[in-house]
């Protein structure tokens, strides 16, 4: 009976380990994903509109930013996960 509980106790503590570093890889590559379609786009509206690049080029570094930053928040919150079980 103990030792079936425990069992239970070990598989659930690797499964939860196993689902945050699933959720810090989805993450990573949907932050990679959203910040190579803002650089895809600046730069099709850089080439249709050459003088307005600098606020184009400015724009997409902040856009890029704040993807990045809500990425960093959401892989550290699954590598949490993963340690403090």
């Amino acid at each position: 009976m103990i030792s079936m509980i425990l069992l239970q106790v070990a598989a659930n503590a690797v499964l939860g380990k196993v689902a945050a570093a699933f959720g810090a890889a989805i993450a990573a590559f949907a932050a990679a994903f959203g910040i190579g379609q803002i650089g895809k786009s600046t730069m099709e509206a850089i080439a249709r509109q050459p003088e307005s690049a600098g606020n184009m080029r400015t724009s997409m570094i902040i856009a890029a930013g704040m993807i990045e930053g809500a990425a960093l928040f959401a892989i550290i919150v699954c590598l949490l996960a993963i340690f403090i079980k």
